[in-house]
């Protein structure tokens, strides 16, 4: 996972990162298998094979850990740097990279789960479906926005509504495949075919937002 967010809080020495990981890790784990009430800052102790002073040291409370794992897990396959757009890069580069990130997060195992246990857990508790959504899919949200606002700028394509744009790419690319994915009744697009797939929403993407000659 990432260690996006492994600054030390506060002065003192920098947190131990591979504890840090380690715990992350075990969160996962823990969160998928056992389900978000029945995973307990203890448990992920034990799991990370750390004191339940040190999961306090690095994270507050269940929820902030919740949070941190979603993050991480997004970033595994969506670097913030992947929202740049570097100079002498081309656009439809850096959306293909985008496409290619997201296409293999949504429909790898653990987000598939993760969102299963969110579909079941979020009529239960609101607020944890508001740190998931804040922390996995806003987060990426976000930053394909402020990408898609760059490119407007720059003049490759005319985006004047930079979320629309962003919410549009992103549906896209789940498409139905990932809703039968989720139903358990289907399996991933791989290989060639994932590859086409994420080729075609680009191709649309650019096509939907290029700028008219004047």
């Amino acid at each position: 996972m990432s260690n996006t967010l492994s600054a030390a809080n506060g002065p003192g020495r920098p947190k131990d990162l591979a504890k840090r990981q380690a715990i992350l890790e075990a969160a996962k784990i823990l969160f998928l298998s056992n389900g978000y009430a029945n995973t307990s800052m203890d448990a992920v102790a034990a799991e990370a094979g750390v004191s339940k002073l040190t999961v306090y040291s690095h994270f507050n409370d269940k929820e902030t850990l919740f949070s941190a794992a979603v993050v991480a897990k997004c970033e595994e396959q969506l670097p913030t740097l992947f929202f740049e757009l570097p100079d002498g890069v081309a656009v439809e580069t850096v959306l293909l990279n985008i496409a290619r990130g997201f296409h293999q997060l949504i429909n790898s195992d653990e987000s598939v789960n993760l969102h299963r246990l969110m579909m079941t857990l979020g009529s239960q508790d609101p607020k944890l479906s508001q740190i998931f959504f804040e922390a996995g899919p806003e987060r990426v949200l976000h930053g394909m926005e402020r990408l898609l606002s760059k490119v407007d700028q720059s003049g490759a394509l005319s985006i004047d509504k930079p979320r629309n744009a962003a919410e549009h790419f992103f549906c896209l690319l789940k498409g139905a495949g990932n809703f039968r994915l989720l139903y358990g009744c289907g399996e991933p697009l791989t290989g060639d075919v994932a590859e086409s797939h994420v080729r075609e929403v680009v191709g649309l993407f650019m096509r939907a937002y290029r700028r008219e000659a004047v």
